[in-house]
């Protein structure tokens, strides 16, 4: 019959594809294998109506061409056969052994796993994932192979819906996979494949338009090719030269990126220069730079700093011939190997018998500590959509940055990170007790964005914690995540409540919302019906840690008639009664943390805010002035702008005075002065963190006498408590002044 015919074929093929890199395999074993699998799929077909195991041959042959050894791919040839077959695990075990039994386990049970479920299930499958790639690792490389082999046969009996759900969950999990793997031959075909099942005009227009300029790219791609190779073989550098254009669905992910056509984008290909040695790397790039000009900013150093997945090279742009830039890539033939199969190509080294393979066997390792993060993590997080929206944003984006620990060791990131996802990165607890960064030894800021090959350090005191103002500096959903578990775990949630009442609070002023009318249990109700939320605590926190905006929840109240006419009654005058003396609610928009109060004479609930102008804390002497619209701002009573009210215009001064009965949390800003020296900045901020006192940023810089000007911003709760700490500071070696600082004017 044809088809059998076909299928031997097929399996001829193999068999030269395997000899081809290994010619001592195990050839009888290896047919024998093809053989059960042959006969167990005998009655099987596919969607296309093609026998079943042309798909398990090509499982094999997508193996093979990764160079992977006899097991796994005799494991590619029997992958279905446990699922759809009568073989169970225990005939496996004994025609092969355990090594088999775990590699067609494992891929069986990732076989059922729904990925596009919902996220409850989302969270155990990936658990499972990382489980069975944490027992060996050729289980997700052989699952990869049997997903590409799907996405190439993705047929017409499939429904438009149900192709772009398996599209859409192969750009989620498994190219990103490859990806983290280092295995790119199989990266970049998912992608492609992925982009044209859900972005088919795309695929095409793209197609067209690259095809249609094929003979002038090629063209231009042979001139840069045969002027390197001339100069290199001058140079006595022995190379190979090819030239290659870039996957679509990155050239597509460019274009949207950068809002720019396909004619803007000058990196839609690349020529590759493989040598000998590192040394010929380094002594290539010098030749291409004395050829053409680089381009500032694109050249990368992945030797001295290879990426998280072992891949290796150099990488430059340049401005070549007629004016047109091209990126050159330079990387020796053992990285050349690693940057097409990955890990693959390490496992391969590992299980290599009679060789020393102990060096193999760490990388693969070590290049395997992202998993072990990531079951680690996966046990500590319990909300689903949290665990879910991190993997797909923090380890499996496509946009990185690699730095160091001051021990030399990398730390991969998202790109746009901050020394706190550093922190957290680490280790859970150097991100809580975090008091500030060093970066290539210069102290930086808590929002620095991080750069290919810093080297970042924490500095960290005990019996500190994080700061609800690092939600909005950290980039990482397991930073974010890992500090709202800190607050929750040590009961601060009531925190948010407020912050988040204080903030709504706030809105419903400015859109002239009756704050009486909206804050009884009926009208709340109403409201968090309309939010989708289960609690009126649940919208409160969601508001202070930024989930939803206070617009959000007013909008929402405007568009509903009942809420509208109930919340928005036509605006009255009140008149101010000045007479009785009472105590008010603090300003939702204040800097406290909590319930402070203040005691002012004039009318029940005023609003009330402490002045950013000059910060006052507990103890300092006050006086109030009553805003235009903004309730009754509380100002230190030698504060300039009082001094202006005085003389402009004093009837809107009023008498205050703090309650002592009620504490709360208030930032203030204080200026170091010092000579500096080593370790200056990690002694002030290990005097402040021994007085338990919350550090929300500091800042250090040296001007060219030497002085170094410090600010420190803290969460204080009075004025005596500002003063010890800054008495404490005067006593550190080398200080010179300790000021407190006005707020911002």
């Amino acid at each position: 019959m044809k088809s059998d015919t076909l299928v031997a074929t097929k399996f001829d093929e193999l068999l030269a594809q395997i000899e081809e890199y290994n010619p001592s395999c195990d050839k009888e074993k290896i047919c024998e294998t093809y053989e059960l699998a042959a006969r167990l799929h005998s009655d099987q077909k596919r969607d296309s109506g093609e026998p079943y195991i042309i798909h398990p041959l090509a499982v094999a042959s997508i193996l093979a061409s990764l160079h992977m050894d006899d097991t796994t791919i005799m494991a590619g040839l029997l992958h279905d056969v446990v699922e759809d077959t009568d073989m169970t695990l225990e005939d496996i075990r004994e025609l092969y052994g355990d090594d088999m039994v775990v590699l067609l386990d494992g891929v069986t049970k990732l076989s059922k796993l729904e990925f596009r479920s919902k996220q409850e299930r989302q969270v155990e499958n990936l658990r499972k994932m990382f489980l069975a790639m944490s027992r060996d690792i050729r289980i997700i490389i052989i699952k990869l192979a049997d997903r590409l082999h799907n996405m190439r046969t993705l047929s017409s009996h499939h429904s438009d819906l149900r192709k772009k759900e398996i599209a859409l969950e192969t750009q989620e999990i498994f190219a990103p996979l490859a990806h983290r793997l280092g295995i790119y031959k199989i990266k970049w075909e998912l992608e492609d494949l992925c982009l044209r099942y859900l972005e088919p005009e795309a695929y095409n227009n793209l197609a067209e338009q690259l095809t249609m300029r094929r003979d002038e790219r090629e063209a231009f791609l042979n001139e840069v090719s045969e002027t390197i190779r001339t100069h290199l073989e001058e140079t006595n550098i022995a190379c190979e030269i090819t030239a290659r254009p870039k996957n679509f669905y990155s050239i597509y992910r460019k274009m949207v990126r950068q809002n720019k056509s396909l004619n803007e984008i000058y990196d839609i290909h690349a020529v590759r220069v493989l040598v000998e040695t590192v040394k010929d790397c380094y002594g290539a790039l010098g030749v291409v730079h004395t050829l053409w000009k680089p381009m500032p900013g694109r050249f990368k150093d992945y030797i001295a700093m290879p990426k998280a997945n072992m891949y290796q090279s150099l990488h430059t742009t340049v401005i070549g011939p007629a004016g047109r830039p091209v990126e050159v890539q330079i990387r020796t033939y053992e990285m050349h190997q690693v940057a097409e199969y990955g890990i693959a190509a390490h496992w391969k080294y590992k299980e290599g018998k009679g060789v020393d393979n102990s060096n193999a066997a760490r990388e693969v390792d070590n290049r395997l500590n992202w998993l072990r993060q990531m079951l680690d993590w996966q046990k500590e997080v319990s909300d689903a959509k949290e665990f879910v929206e991190s993997v797909k944003g923090d380890f499996f984006g496509d946009q990185s940055v690699f730095v160091f620990t001051p021990a030399g060791d990398v730390i991969e990131l998202p790109d746009g990170a901050t020394p706190i996802d550093f922190a957290y990165r680490v280790h859970t607890q150097v991100g809580h007790q975090c008091v500030g960064a060093k970066v290539d030894g210069r102290i930086v800021q808590l929002d620095t964005t991080l750069q290919n090959g810093n080297i970042v350090e924490i500095l960290t005191a005990r019996g500190t914690g994080p700061s609800r103002d690092w939600l909005k500096i950290a980039q990482t959903n397991q930073a974010k995540n890992k500090i709202r578990q800190w607050f929750r775990k040590e009961g601060r949630d009531e925190f948010s409540v407020q912050k988040g009442r204080a903030m709504l609070e706030k809105e419903a002023l400015k859109n002239n919302i009756d704050i009486a009318a909206m804050f009884k249990v009926e009208r709340l109700n109403d409201i968090i019906k309309r939010t989708n939320f289960v609690s009126v605590e649940d919208m409160y926190v969601a508001l202070a840690e930024g989930a939803i905006t206070t617009l959000g929840i007013i909008n929402k109240i405007k568009e509903d008639p009942i809420l509208k006419k109930a919340l928005l009654p036509e605006p009255e005058s009140p008149t101010p009664n000045i007479g009785q003396s009472m105590k008010v609610r603090p300003f939702s928009g204040s800097n406290a943390t909590h319930d402070k109060g203040v005691w002012v004479k004039g009318e029940a609930d005023l609003m009330v805010r402490i002045a950013n102008c000059c910060q006052p804390l507990p103890g300092d002497a006050i006086v109030g002035y009553i805003t235009r619209g903004r309730g009754v701002s509380i100002h230190k009573a030698d504060c300039s702008n009082v001094h202006y009210y005085e003389a402009h215009e004093p009837e809107r001064l009023v008498d205050v005075q703090w309650d002592n009965e009620n504490t709360g949390v208030f930032q203030a800003e204080i200026e170091v002065l010092a000579m500096d020296r080593d370790a200056l900045g990690m002694n002030i901020m290990a005097a402040i963190s021994e007085t338990k006192t919350r550090i929300n940023s500091i800042n250090f810089e040296v001007d060219e006498d030497k002085i170094c000007h410090g600010n420190v911003k803290m969460e204080i709760n009075n004025l005596n408590q500002l003063e010890y700490i800054m008495n404490k500071l005067k006593k550190i070696r080398g200080v010179t002044e300790v000021n407190r600082k006005a707020g911002a004017r």
